[in-house]
């Protein structure tokens, strides 16, 4: 390589959580990590993934920022996170998670994202985009406690809000967890 370092970026794409979203979240997981010794998500990587780049050169990092620049993927739309879940099933889980309601919007932009970097070269999804906010990893632990808060939990509702922008993010795995950097905003038009 002519002597120059390769360095290579983890990144994706996503839409980040209203303040007021979050407390509501942050309220919720104060009261829940207690009950099971998960890998609970940090409140401030808290996000709505649009698109997972993965390994990408810094090199290029400027072409695939042209190309987010260039989309203009439906004008603002609402979200609603409500609800807590497991994927992929109560029985086996893997993932908590609370789902995303959102207006036909959120759903343009990632298709638009994906259209755009599939153009760069960046693999284009297979599958539906199936929108959800991440809030804990689940191996191997006992989460009977957890299990059984949840269930008798009703009217799980964090908070709606206007989404107006997308987001870059670099993340970056550290001896504590990974850490996401909002690197870039652009308008949804």
């Amino acid at each position: 390589m002519d002597g120059q370092l390769f360095i290579v970026m983890r990144l994706f794409t996503g839409i980040s959580i209203a303040a007021e979203t979050l407390a509501s979240l942050e309220r919720l997981l104060a009261e829940l990590r207690p009950l099971a010794q998960l890998k609970w998500s940090p409140v401030e990587n808290l996000h709505i993934t649009t698109k997972f780049i993965g390994e990408w050169p810094e090199a290029r990092l400027g072409e695939l920022e042209n190309a987010l620049g260039d989309i203009c993927p439906a004008g603002s739309f609402e979200i609603k996170i409500a609800g807590l879940d497991y994927y992929p099933n109560a029985g086996r889980p893997r993932v908590l998670f609370s789902g995303v309601a959102a207006e036909p919007g959120l759903i343009r932009v990632a298709e638009a994202i994906n259209e755009a970097l599939a153009a760069i070269g960046c693999p284009r999804e297979d599958r539906a985009y199936s929108p959800h906010l991440t809030l804990a990893r689940i191996k191997n632990e006992n989460i009977d406690k957890l299990r059984e808060r949840i269930t008798h939990m009703s009217n799980i509702e964090f908070g709606s809000f206007e989404v107006r922008e997308f987001q870059l993010y670099l993340s970056k795995t550290s001896p504590r967890g990974a850490v996401y950097n909002k690197l870039r905003t652009w308008p949804v038009c």
